[in-house]
């Protein structure tokens, strides 16, 4: 017999959530610190780690841009994933985020990568994210925050990394702190 924890009255599981920042336009170590500043104050979302600031290369078609700026934030919590979807996009447009050009430079971008095991494909959301196991820019800084940690559908991060061409993703001394 499976039981769902869900369904046992006012329960609800607490999963791992692990969002990729980043930002190339404005002030950016500025903005992902405010950004983690008011992520983490989120109701029932408690950081866990953060990674150190990783400069990046753009990636896809816009490449005439600034690099980017990203980091990888892990927190435990028992928020819905389309809920902490809403908060990321509420950070993104309360920082000036565009969504003119796919891929093109962002004051801020939040991606919300997994919500532990939670598998979930609509027009709305796509858990875990589907691109983050190819993109060095999101599992070099998440295997730093969390040396253990797996994609759900993928393996172990470690792995993930070993496969790719990391040299487009560099630590830099500035860091950004959880409050």
């Amino acid at each position: 017999m499976v039981i769902d924890v869900d369904t046992l009255g006012n329960l609800r599981p607490i999963s791992k959530v692990v969002f990729s920042l980043g930002s190339n336009v404005g002030d950016s170590l500025e903005i992902l610190q405010s950004a983690i500043n008011e992520l983490a104050t989120t109701p029932d979302l408690i950081p866990v780690d953060l990674s150190s600031v990783y400069l990046t290369a753009p990636v896809g078609d816009v490449r005439d841009q600034d690099d980017f700026y990203n980091l990888v934030f892990v927190a435990e919590t028992t928020l819905e994933p389309l809920t902490l979807l809403e908060r990321a996009e509420a950070l993104e447009s309360a920082f000036g985020r565009v969504r003119e050009q796919p891929g093109g430079p962002r004051t801020l971008d939040i991606d919300l990568i997994m919500v532990g095991k939670r598998e979930r494909a609509d027009d709305r959301l796509v858990l875990p994210h589907p691109r983050a196991h190819e993109r060095a820019f999101v599992l070099v800084p998440w295997l730093e925050a969390d040396p253990l940690g797996e994609l759900a559908g993928h393996g172990t991060l470690a792995d993930l990394v070993a496969g790719l061409d990391t040299s487009g993703v560099t630590r830099i001394d500035e860091r950004i702190d959880l409050p």
